[in-house]
């Protein structure tokens, strides 16, 4: 079987498995396809590890941006977006993200691959001992702006939609839970819009990128993941209103640990 099928029906069973976490437990599909679409590139696909690894973070954003559309539409009809929250945030999060993609395309590979490592386990931690709590501080405009720049450069240097770092940020200066969720999932839609596009733009025209790349994305990759990642994640939405979804939260932060440490131990 050639390869790039191999890598698109690997993609399809991928998007699958991230639809369904992503509808039980609330967590965008990046902290999964980045590390397997990493290893399916190049292992699979024969890409050196230098453009895996940024091709799998652009790739992952290009996925998000048909997910958080439909995530945002979804909050919007609940009623959680409040404009006042979505344009500042917003407005940071989107020159973070054009600042993380850039530096995610310049980075070696084996320290992109450290920093993802690391930064998904204070995540996983977060994950299992974070708690919703707030401070005494007030959200402000300013307030909003810094926590969109840190939030969306972050996002773009891992391929995530960024809610698991946004909402605990936003509790912590007083926003209601649901509204940091609606902002989170708009804020999703924008990192992996101005993250794609800063992917791109920094990967157009270079000569060691293999066909059906649109700059550092990955189209056989990509089209695999969003096939079933749409239909999937209504079915975990669905699955995690019976289950427990603090053990499974738990698991997963155990099974990102383990894949961030082989990470970093596979680039050595």
């Amino acid at each position: 079987m050639e390869p790039l099928l191999v890598i698109f029906l690997s993609c399809m069973a991928l998007g699958m498995l991230t639809g369904t976490l992503a509808g039980m437990l609330g967590i965008g599909g990046g902290l999964i396809i980045v590390p397997v679409l990493t290893l399916l590139l190049s292992g699979i696909g024969g890409i050196g590890a230098e453009l895996a690894m940024p091709m799998a973070i652009a790739t992952s954003l290009f996925t998000i941006i048909v997910t958080g559309f439909f995530s945002a539409k979804a909050h919007y009809s609940l009623g959680n977006i409040v404009p006042k929250l979505i344009i500042w945030c917003c407005a940071g999060i989107a020159v973070g993200a054009v600042a993380g993609a850039q530096l995610a395309s310049v980075l070696p590979a084996q320290t992109l691959a450290r920093v993802f490592a690391v930064l998904v386990i204070l995540i996983a931690l977060q994950m299992v001992f974070g708690r919703k709590t707030a401070s005494k501080h007030h959200y402000t405009p300013t307030i909003l702006v810094v926590v969109g720049v840190i939030v969306g450069t972050v996002s773009a240097l891992m391929g995530i939609g960024g809610g698991a770092l946004l909402v605990p940020a936003l509790v912590w200066f007083q926003v209601p839970l649901r509204q940091a969720i609606g902002c989170a999932a708009v804020s999703g839609l924008v990192i992996a819009m101005f993250g794609t596009g800063s992917f791109i733009y920094a990967g157009w025209g270079l000569p060691t990128l293999p066909p059906w790349s649109l700059g550092y994305v990955f189209l056989p990759a990509g089209l695999g993941i969003m096939a079933t990642s749409v239909f999937t994640a209504g079915f975990g939405a669905r699955l995690g209103q019976n289950m427990p979804t603090a053990l499974l939260k738990n698991i997963l932060a155990g099974l990102l640990v383990i894949v961030s440490i082989r990470m970093i131990i596979g680039m050595e």
